[in-house]
């Protein structure tokens, strides 16, 4: 057996967060159910590993988890599982070794889109990004779980693409909830519902303040970074079929709300 990392995506919305839970599908025990059947080998010996909680409805694009397996290919190993998974699409591997610990990242990047809507002020929006960038006691930006609450912000970048608002974040690590609250405070001042000194109080006084908690669904975790790892990618083609088949299902729902 060998250890291998790989990076997976999955849409949120088909799994009741990324943690294994009883009685409910996850991405994690979607993931173990798919290792043990191409693998024949136990949930002990898989010894499976993520890299990234993500909560129910957060998407991903590039969460890496690591196991080991009795593939000697990792072409043929990412072949296996993807045709077999539901929901869960292994995008590429490396080989590591068994003191690998998944969850010890370079960096890891997050996407949240917002609507673009009416009186939304994008300057006042980036001036509330910045607030968060280095490191901060960000307590009332997360919810707690025992765990301390210093973070650093590496960067926040605002965009607009046309009627919708992209944000990107990337930091070592994020605390639980976060980035949905980063997301409701800049949201929140950009309509004028709440102001830039609320944050700064928020943040740098520890002033209870509610910011809200913008949507699950409207966030993708990109891409975990391991910068002394090099991944090679598995052959897009193996998605053609759920791409055709998602963009068609796109397309009808689009006809359909247009037609309203």
């Amino acid at each position: 057996m060998r250890r291998v990392a790989v990076k997976i995506a999955y849409l949120g919305e088909g799994f009741a967060g990324s943690q294994i839970q009883p009685s409910v599908r996850t991405v994690e025990s979607e993931v173990l159910d798919k290792l043990m059947l191409v693998s024949k080998m136990s949930s002990d010996e898989i010894d499976l590993k993520f890299s990234s909680r993500t909560d129910k409805d957060v998407n991903a694009l590039g969460n890496a988890i690591s196991f080991y397996t009795i593939f000697n290919n990792n072409v043929m190993m990412l072949k296996a599982l993807n045709a077999v998974s539901k929901g869960v699409f292994y995008r590429s591997a490396c080989d590591v070794d068994d003191e690998f610990n998944v969850r010890y990242a370079t960096a890891r990047s997050y996407r949240y889109i917002l609507p673009l809507e009416d009186g939304m002020d994008l300057g006042l929006a980036k001036e509330c990004a910045d607030l968060f960038l280095g490191e901060h006691d960000f307590a009332r930006f997360c919810r707690p779980d025992n765990k301390p609450t210093i973070a650093c912000v590496d960067s926040i970048d605002i965009y607009r693409k046309d009627s919708i608002l992209i944000i990107d974040f990337k930091a070592r690590f994020f605390l639980w909830n976060m980035i949905r609250r980063m997301v409701g405070a800049m949201d929140s001042v950009s309509k004028g519902t709440r102001t830039l000194d609320d944050v700064r109080r928020a943040l740098n006084d520890l002033e209870e303040i509610n910011f809200g908690v913008a949507r699950a669904d409207a966030l993708t975790l990109m891409d975990v970074d391991y910068d002394w790892l090099s991944f090679e990618e598995t052959d897009r083609k193996q998605f053609s079929e759920t791409i055709t088949e998602e963009s068609f299902r796109f397309s009808l729902r689009k006809t359909f709300f247009d037609s309203l």
